[in-house]
C-alpha cells in the first residue's frame, strides 16, 4: 500500500513540476525577448562572443553574439530561480535546511546552464542554416534546452528537496 501511495505521490509530482516547468519555460521565453530587446544588449549582438567552451557567432543578417549569450543566460538564471522556489514550497513540500538545499541546487544549475550555454548556439546554428527566422531559431534553441533541463531537473529535485523526517 505504501508502495502504492508513493507511486502516486510521484505522478502528482511530475503533474505539479511540468505546471511550473511550463511557467518558469514563459518566464525564460519573456525574459529573453524583453532582455534581447533592451537596445543596449541588443547593440552587442554584432560583436562574437568566444570563450571556452562558449561560441556565439555572429551570423549574417541574425540575432546572436554577444547578446544572445547575455539574453539566453540572465533569462535563464530567471527562470531557475523562479523553478526552485515554486517547486521547493507546492511541488515538494519542502521543509529541509534551505541553505543547504540552495547551495547544493545552485552547483548542479551552474553545471546545467553551462551546458545549456553551450547548447543553444549549437541548435540555434542549425535552425538558422535550415532557414528558420532568427526570432524562431531563439525560442526553438530555447525550448530544446528547457526539455532537457525539465527531464534532467525532476529526479534531482526529489531528491533534493525533501521534508525533514519528524522526530
Amino acid at each position: 500500500m505504501a508502495e502504492q501511495s508513493s507511486g502516486k505521490k510521484t505522478f502528482w509530482q511530475l503533474v505539479k513540476f511540468t505546471i511550473v516547468s511550463l511557467l518558469a519555460c514563459i518566464v525564460q521565453v519573456v525574459s529573453l525577448a524583453v532582455l534581447y530587446n533592451i537596445p543596449a544588449i541588443k547593440a552587442l549582438s554584432a560583436q562574437p562572443f568566444h570563450w571556452f567552451v562558449f561560441h556565439y557567432d555572429v551570423i549574417e543578417g541574425k540575432q546572436c553574439g554577444l547578446a544572445l549569450f547575455i539574453a539566453f543566460n540572465a533569462s535563464n538564471v530567471l527562470a531557475q530561480i523562479v523553478s526552485f522556489f515554486v517547486n521547493r514550497k507546492k511541488t515538494f513540500n519542502a521543509n529541509n535546511n534551505i541553505p543547504i538545499t540552495l547551495t547544493v541546487y545552485l552547483l548542479f544549475t551552474v553545471a546545467l546552464l553551462c551546458f545549456s550555454a553551450w547548447f543553444n548556439p549549437v541548435v540555434f546554428a542549425f535552425a538558422v542554416s535550415k532557414g528558420v527566422s532568427s526570432g524562431l531559431a531563439t525560442t526553438i534553441a530555447t525550448a530544446v534546452c528547457s526539455c532537457i533541463q525539465f527531464f534532467i531537473y525532476f529526479p534531482v529535485d526529489k531528491l533534493l528537496m525533501r521534508q525533514k523526517k519528524e522526530s
